[in-house]
C-alpha cells in the first residue's frame, strides 16, 4: 500500500548522524507546512483539526517538536523543527500550494477563463445524495464508523452506479465541493495527462524516455522508456514511497517532494538499481519524471501546464473543483499532489470505467484502459499495473482484494492514507474513498465491504 510520505517516529535514533539531520528536518517542516496549506486555503478545512487529524499521527512522539502559523492574511503556512529547520508553504491560486525554495518560483499569470460544458453528463445534483435503500445506508455507516485505534477518518464517500451518484456521505467540516487530496491517486492522473499525449501522438510509451541527462546510448538509463516509468519497473534507485521504516524520514523520494526545488532533476540524477523491466520499485521520482514531460509537452510552464490539464482532461469530464500542485519550475507534482472533490474524482473514475471515452468522444487511446489495468510483473504482494492497482493477473495482492469482496475486474486509483478512486467495469461502478486512515491497510478491508455490500444491492 502507499505509504505514509513522513513517518518520523524513528528520529530520535538517528540523530547522531549529523550530516543527514538537516535535510530530514526540512522533510518534516516542508511535510507540515505544505499539507496544511493545502488544507487551510484549498480544501477550507479548519488547519488545527486537520493538523490533528492528519499530520499529527504522522509525526509520532516527535509532534511536540514541530511548530506551526497559519497566517490566513498572507495565505501561508509557516513550520519549524526545534530550531533546526524551518519550511514555508504558500498559496498560490489556481496552482494551490508550494513549499518556498531558493530562489523562488518565477511567478505565472494563470488565466483558465470559463470552462467550456462538460462532456459527461450530470452525475447528481447540487443536494446530497442520500441513499433510498436502507441496507445502503447502512453501508455507508460502516464505512464511516470509528471502533477505536488506529483511526479511519473517513472524510468522504461516493457511489456511482449506472453514471449516477446513488449514495454520498461527509465527514463533518467537508461537503460536496470540498476538494481533497487524493496522494498517490494523483498518478492515475498523470497516466491520463499522458495518454492524452499518446493519442495526440506526441509522446511513445515504447521509446526511451526524453530524460536529456539520459541521451547517450551509453548511458544505462537511455534504455528507461516512459512505459518503464508509468509501472514503476525503471530501475532508478530514487528511494521508495511504498513501506514504511525507521529510515523513511531520510528516504530521497520523500527528500525529492518537501526539499528539491525541481524534483524531477533530481530523480533523474539517480542511478539505476537493476536493469529496467527487472524488477519492481513504488517511487515517486518515476512519476515526476512522467510529470515534467507532459509539462515539456503542454508548453513548458505551470500555466501551460495547467490549461491543457483543463482543456483535454477536467473540462471534458466536468470536475470543476480539482487543484494540481506544482513545484518551483512548473512541473506537476503529479505523484501525490492534486486536490479534487469527491464527486470530481469519481468523474476521473468515469472515464475509465467507459473506456476513455466519454459521450462518444474518445480522450484516451484505443486500448489504453486495458493497458492501465494490465498487471505488472514484480508487484505481486501489490498487484501494481501502469499508474493504477489492479486486481487482473495472478497477484497475493489482487487475491487478497478480491477474497475480501472486490470483483476479478476491478482497478484503482489508489493514495496514501486510504484514498480510493475503485473502478468496477462488471457492475458499472465507481466508488470512492477519501479520508485518513492509520488502520494497517488504510481501510482497505472497509473500501472492498462496501463494494460487496454495492452489489448485493437489487
Amino acid at each position: 500500500m502507499p505509504r505514509p510520505l513522513l513517518p518520523l517516529a524513528a528520529l530520535p535514533f538517528l540523530l547522531a548522524g549529523c550530516g543527514s539531520i538537516d535535510r530530514a528536518t526540512h522533510v518534516a517542516t516542508g511535510f507540515v507546512s505544505h499539507q496544511l496549506c493545502s488544507a487551510t486555503f484549498v480544501t477550507g478545512v479548519d488547519p488545527e483539526a486537520f493538523y490533528r487529524a492528519a499530520v499529527a499521527p504522522t509525526l509520532g512522539p516527535l509532534d511536540f517538536l514541530l511548530g506551526h502559523k497559519v497566517d490566513r492574511a498572507k495565505g501561508e503556512v509557516t513550520a519549524t523543527f526545534a530550531g533546526l529547520s524551518e519550511s514555508r508553504a504558500v498559496y498560490r491560486g489556481p496552482l494551490g500550494c508550494i513549499v518556498m525554495t531558493d530562489p523562488p518560483p518565477m511567478a505565472e499569470t494563470v488565466a483558465l477563463g470559463e470552462a467550456p460544458p462538460s462532456l459527461l453528463p450530470e452525475i447528481a445534483g447540487p443536494a446530497l445524495v442520500e441513499p433510498s435503500d436502507p441496507a445502503l445506508k447502512a453501508a455507508l455507516d460502516r464505512v464511516f464508523e470509528e471502533p477505536g485505534t488506529p483511526q479511519r477518518g473517513t472524510t468522504a464517500v461516493v457511489v456511482v452506479k449506472g453514471g449516477k451518484v446513488i449514495a454520498e456521505r461527509y465527514a463533518p467540516g467537508y461537503g460536496i465541493d470540498s476538494e481533497i487530496i487524493g496522494w498517490s491517486m494523483t498518478k492515475s492522473v498523470t497516466n491520463a495527462l499522458l495518454g492524452i499525449l499518446v493519442r495526440q501522438g506526441k509522446i511513445s510509451m515504447a521509446a526511451p524516455a526524453p530524460i536529456a541527462a539520459w541521451a547517450d546510448p551509453k548511458d544505462p538509463r537511455h534504455a528507461i522508456t516512459l512505459d518503464n516509468l508509468l509501472r514503476m519497473n525503471s530501475g532508478l534507485d530514487v528511494g521508495q514511497s511504498l513501506t514504511a521504516s525507521f529510515t523513511d524520514a531520510f528516504d530521497p523520494s520523500a527528500q525529492m517532494e518537501f526539499v528539491e526545488r525541481d524534483m524531477a532533476a533530481f530523480a533523474e540524477k539517480a542511478p539505476l538499481k537493476f536493469q529496467p523491466g527487472a524488477d519492481w520499485n513504488y517511487t515517486n521520482g518515476n512519476t515526476m519524471l512522467l510529470s515534467r514531460v507532459i509539462r515539456d509537452q503542454a508548453g513548458g510552464t505551470a500555466a501551460a501546464t495547467l490549461a491543457f490539464a483543463c482543456r483535454e482532461l477536467f473540462s471534458k469530464l466536468g470536475m470543476r473543483r480539482v487543484t494540481l500542485e506544482f513545484d518551483a519550475v512548473g512541473t506537476p507534482i503529479g505523484s501525490s499532489h492534486m486536490l479534487a472533490s469527491a464527486r470530481d474524482w469519481a468523474r476521473f473514475g468515469l472515464l475509465y470505467l467507459h473506456d476513455g471515452v466519454v459521450d462518444g468522444h474518445r480522450l484516451l487511446p484505443e486500448g489504453w484502459v486495458d493497458y492501465s489495468a494490465t498487471y505488472t510483473s514484480h508487484s505481486d504482494a501489490y498487484g501494481y499495473a501502469a499508474g493504477f492497482w489492479t486486481n487482473r493477473g495472478d497477484s497475493s495482492g489482487a487475491r487478497y482484494r478480491i477474497r475480501r469482496g472486490m470483483p476479478a475486474d476491478a482497478f484503482m486509483a489508489r493514495g496514501a492514507y486510504g484514498q480510493y478512486v475503485v473502478v468496477v467495469p462488471s457492475l458499472d461502478l465507481v466508488v470512492v474513498r477519501l479520508g485518513m486512515s492509520f488502520e494497517r491497510r488504510n481501510d482497505l478491508d472497509s473500501v472492498a465491504r462496501l463494494i460487496a455490500d454495492v452489489a448485493a444491492q437489487k
